[in-house]
């Protein structure tokens, strides 16, 4: 595990929320926070601006100095920031990370220099840098950070503020991220979990053996379809919810079980979808529903290339208007959850597979719809 040093500081807008909203995406996306320094007011640095707010903070991961720096700068333009300062060229920012240390190498490459070249020059690094790590050695310096903050040619005082950043997890326990065929669940879930150190449930699907089957031969096998995916998501959902795992904090599933009476809507008929809907009510009123419910809405067109991009032959046969009455299902079920807190995300204009940060765009969305204020449970967000 590496060791690394960051500096954070913002004076745009909310100035503690945008250090918070790093702190947590740096927890969640580069390593584990191991200290965090209180926060410090002081003045702009090398410009007339607004009064910074600004912290340092120590954590631990497997990544290497160039991806800690790729992630930094996303997690930058996430929260807003549009530019990196040229040297002797700075501005206002929602967010500034920086790379202070890393272990104690020393790194001097055109995309990054550690220790950071200027850090003994500043008493708003150096204060919160004594605060946490006073007897860490400079590599370079070979003075500790006492020493550094004694012998500073900086004459300005960072004022200690009152309010202290905290480590916080993902606040769902549990998200459920659906979509219709081909819309990207679960490579969007798989990942997301990952990230956010959550427990991953996904949808055993190609296990079915009926599923082949059923796009050959739709009338015959639809029941016999929807009564095994039925048995088998609450079964999985059962016991995957009721088992505590002491090193995640959450858990994300690529489906929710609600999804069978939407699918078997469309598939079943009438008499079936009586008998079923019994069924399906019995074993629903015993399941933990999710915190967040996300639905990532796809054009028909898209979801066509999709299926035809991943080459499961059973699907190629799927229609147009097949998936046409599944989003329509989807909606109709939205429109009458009043309890559930639901987030859609129109992605239709974006690819978060070839594009990483349309991927990062998108858990800002979830992360910000966490702190709206309001009483409307249904969130539409395009990306």
């Amino acid at each position: 595990m590496n060791k690394v040093v960051l500096a954070l500081g913002s004076n745009l807008e909310s100035k503690f929320d945008n250090l918070q909203s790093a702190v947590n995406y740096l927890n969640w996306f580069v390593g584990k926070i191991l200290k965090i320094a209180p926060v410090y007011q002081t003045k702009a640095w090398g410009f007339k601006g607004a009064d910074f707010l600004n912290t340092i903070l120590l954590l631990e991961t497997y990544k290497a100095p160039s991806e800690v720096l790729k992630l930094t700068q996303k997690i930058e333009r996430i929260l807003g920031r549009s530019q990196k300062s040229l040297e002797g060229q700075y501005h206002n920012r929602t967010i500034d990370i920086d790379i202070l240390y890393f272990n104690h190498k020393v790194l001097n490459t055109k995309d990054l220099q550690i220790p950071h070249l200027h850090l003994h020059e500043r008493n708003f690094v150096l204060k919160p840098l004594d605060d946490i790590l006073p007897d860490f050695f400079h590599p370079l310096l070979q003075k500790n950070h006492k020493e550094l903050l004694t012998l500073s040619s900086d004459k300005t005082k960072p004022i200690l503020i009152d309010k202290q950043l905290s480590v916080n997890n993902l606040p769902y326990n549990f998200i459920a991220i659906e979509g219709n065929i081909g819309a990207g669940k679960t490579t969007f879930a798989t990942q997301f979990a990952k990230d956010v150190n959550a427990k991953l449930v996904l949808e055993r699907f190609e296990e079915n053996p009926f599923l082949p089957k059923f796009y050959e031969d739709q009338k015959r096998y639809a029941f016999p379809l929807e009564m095994s995916f039925l048995a088998d998501r609450y079964q999985q959902l059962t016991d995957d919810l009721s088992q505590y795992d002491l090193f995640k904090t959450s858990v994300i599933s690529d489906y929710f079980v609600f999804k069978s009476l939407i699918f078997s809507k469309v598939t079943l008929s009438d008499e079936e979808y009586a008998l079923y809907r019994k069924i399906f009510n019995f074993m629903y009123k015993d399941l933990v529903k999710p915190d967040l419910y996300i639905y990532l809405y796809q054009n028909v067109e898209r979801l066509l290339q999709n299926i035809k991009k991943r080459g499961r032959s059973y699907e190629q046969s799927i229609t147009g208007d097949y998936l046409e009455q599944i989003h329509e299902g989807y909606m109709n079920f939205i429109k009458t959850q009043k309890d559930l807190n639901i987030l859609i995300l129109d992605i239709s204009d974006i690819d978060f597979v070839e594009n990483p940060d349309y991927y990062y765009q998108m858990v800002h969305k979830i992360i910000s719809y966490a702190k709206k204020e309001s009483s409307n449970n249904l969130v539409i967000e395009k990306m």
